[in-house]
């Protein structure tokens, strides 16, 4: 099993954003179950970040499938390494 937390640290994700997935798409990182719509905003937007993570594995999320969802917001992390609500899911 490879360890995702080489990549995401080699993208600037912070450890307290790990989830059990990362990528990368046109150069940003894609952290845990984000949403695809979300990354289609974010490949429209082009903003000036790192990428978008949404941490842990929220029931609900994409591939967490869930009779009680719970609500999870998606953060743009920015090049410092602080975040934003990107969208929030309820």
């Amino acid at each position: 099993m490879k360890d995702t937390g080489i990549e995401r640290r080699r993208r600037g994700i912070p450890d307290r954003l790990a989830g059990c997935h990362t990528g990368v798409v046109e150069g940003y990182a894609i952290e845990g179950h984000v949403p695809a719509r979300e990354i289609r905003r974010l490949l429209a937007e082009k903003p000036k970040a790192k990428g978008l993570a949404v941490p842990g594995m929220p029931a609900g999320s994409p591939g967490m499938p869930s009779e009680k969802p719970q609500p999870f917001d998606v953060l743009l992390v920015i090049p410092d390494g602080s975040t934003a609500v990107y969208a929030s899911y309820r």
